[in-house]
């Protein structure tokens, strides 16, 4: 099984080229087994890259604990540069491609993709927090120390919370550091931990900071590196054009044995 290793602000990925079906079947343990940290490659995630009828291709997506998730911010631009280098769209070009989520369009330059998320319909005040869906469910509180925080000790409680049954959310803590920036600290569901970036997280972070800030484009930065956020915001309260950039990196290529 060939693979590539790619990193998005430090959220990385094992990425499988799947244009021949070779891996659709592909189980639970062999994407448990590949995102491994100590028997594996190591990974917070894994992309099929599969073929597509009318766009560049389809993505498919899933957690290290190898379940499904309808998207994945940083892997879509992770997958979206792995095309690029595949030679399925072309550096600099506006390609599209799908997610479970739905469609979705990028640009790929050196070691950037810039990428359109789907649009988010509303954000709901809730649980000291707010709660909005940018690909999958995000709940996004502000904190005051969050270097310090514990996110281990602070996330679980919002992330099995009733509200958000029966699958849970993930969650995001966030700072306002000025009027177009903040920062961002994610706990993953299926990774059940916190990863260096969240794409989706970033995003949903930062829409909820513009409800304090008026702004419509951020500068992010996660423990893993710096993004960039900006959308339109609608008279209905509903947020379109919403477009993530970030470093999206090949880190090496290799060879997996099933065992």
């Amino acid at each position: 099984m060939k693979f590539s290793k790619y990193q998005g602000a430090g959220n990385d990925f094992v990425v499988l080229d799947n244009r021949d079906g070779q891996y659709n079947n592909i189980s639970v343990e062999t994407i448990s087994a590949l995102c491994d940290r100590r028997f594996g490659v190591g990974a917070d995630g894994l992309l099929l890259l599969t073929p597509h009828d009318l766009l560049s291709f389809r993505m498919v997506y899933f957690n290290s604990d190898g379940s499904r998730a309808s998207f994945c911010g940083n892997g879509a631009r992770c997958i979206c540069a792995y095309a690029c280098a595949l030679g399925i769209v072309e550096k600099g070009q506006k390609f599209s491609f799908e997610a479970d989520d739905g469609f979705h369009s990028a640009t790929c330059s050196d070691d950037w993709v810039d990428l359109k998320m789907i649009d988010v319909q509303s954000v709901e005040q809730t649980l000291g927090g707010a709660f909005l869906n940018t690909g999958v469910p995000h709940f996004v509180v502000e904190v005051e120390n969050l270097a310090e925080l514990d996110i281990m000790q602070a996330a679980p409680h919002f992330r099995h919370h009733e509200h958000f049954a029966p699958d849970g959310t993930n969650v995001d803590f966030i700072s306002i550091d000025a009027a177009d920036a903040i920062s961002v600290r994610t706990f993953e569901r299926g990774v059940e931990g916190e990863t260096l970036a969240c794409g989706t997280g970033i995003v949903a972070s930062a829409i909820v900071a513009s409800l304090r800030t008026n702004r419509k484009d951020f500068k992010v930065r996660a423990r893993g590196g710096n993004l960039t956020v900006k959308f339109q915001k609608n008279s209905d309260n509903s947020y379109t054009s919403v477009y993530l950039g970030g470093p999206a990196v090949r880190v090496f290529d290799g060879d997996w044995i099933e065992r």
